[in-house]
């Protein structure tokens, strides 16, 4: 089984898809998770603290983009190499890749031609990735909350260069428009919604076995599912 872990930046991804692992290891099943370049992307830092000229003249938020683009295919051949029983679990899709650079686009960071490119690109990999049996996850497991509570993980993860105030516009436009999108466009895999503003897995033990249950029961239908078309 292949499981994603979708949703806003900082509502707990990494958290949620070590939690998942444990239990997983738990029940005895392998599994493995690929988890978000973030520590060792040089451009990450960069995009939250140069100033709009800065980012502008350097075109930073391009160049993430397409960094981020390239890791997540790397991560997509990787998952499809691991073979079942393996259950693999990545820390966001290249599917909300896209929605990033939509965002970053109509705030003007991204040039119509760049974004015009990077749709290219995208196309041109979803290709290649076609070729490739089981591409697609099963599951997204999506993390949706209000954006108080993004911007209260946020600030307590502490992560220097995302914590400049002058990010909080950031953050909402790519907030206000997330849930929408994952319902209107993302037809990837199915969807399970984790509602955040009354979820913590790591401060609270019930909430991570909830979790837990929670996708074991959606994996259980989507198999019973495929079992049917099969037979």
């Amino acid at each position: 089984m292949s499981i994603v872990i979708g949703g806003m930046i900082g509502l707990g991804k990494t958290s949620v898809a070590d939690t998942l692992n444990a239990h997983f290891q738990k029940q005895g099943i392998e599994s493995k998770v690929f988890y978000e370049a973030v520590d060792d992307n040089p451009i990450l830092p960069l995009y939250y603290e140069l100033t709009p000229e800065e980012l502008d003249a350097r075109r930073i938020p391009f160049l993430l983009q397409l960094f981020f683009l390239n890791k997540r295919f790397k991560t997509v051949k990787e998952c499809v190499s691991w073979r079942e029983p393996i259950y693999t679990i990545q820390d966001r899709s290249i599917y909300e890749d896209w929605y990033f650079a939509y965002v970053n686009k109509n705030l003007g960071r991204i040039s119509e031609l760049e974004f015009k490119i990077y749709e290219d690109l995208v196309e041109n990999m979803m290709e290649e990735l076609n070729e490739l049996p089981k591409k697609a996850p099963d599951l997204m497991v999506y993390l949706k909350g209000s954006f108080d509570t993004v911007i209260d993980r946020i600030m307590a993860r502490g992560r220097s260069f995302e914590i400049n105030p002058e990010l909080k516009e950031y953050y909402f436009e790519v907030w206000k428009g997330y849930d929408d999108w994952v319902i209107k466009n993302y037809n990837a895999s199915d969807v399970l919604i984790i509602d955040m503003d009354n979820t913590d897995v790591v401060k609270r033990p019930e909430d991570a076995i909830r979790v837990c249950r929670e996708v074991d029961e959606r994996l259980k239908e989507i198999l019973n599912i495929t079992k049917a078309h099969i037979g």
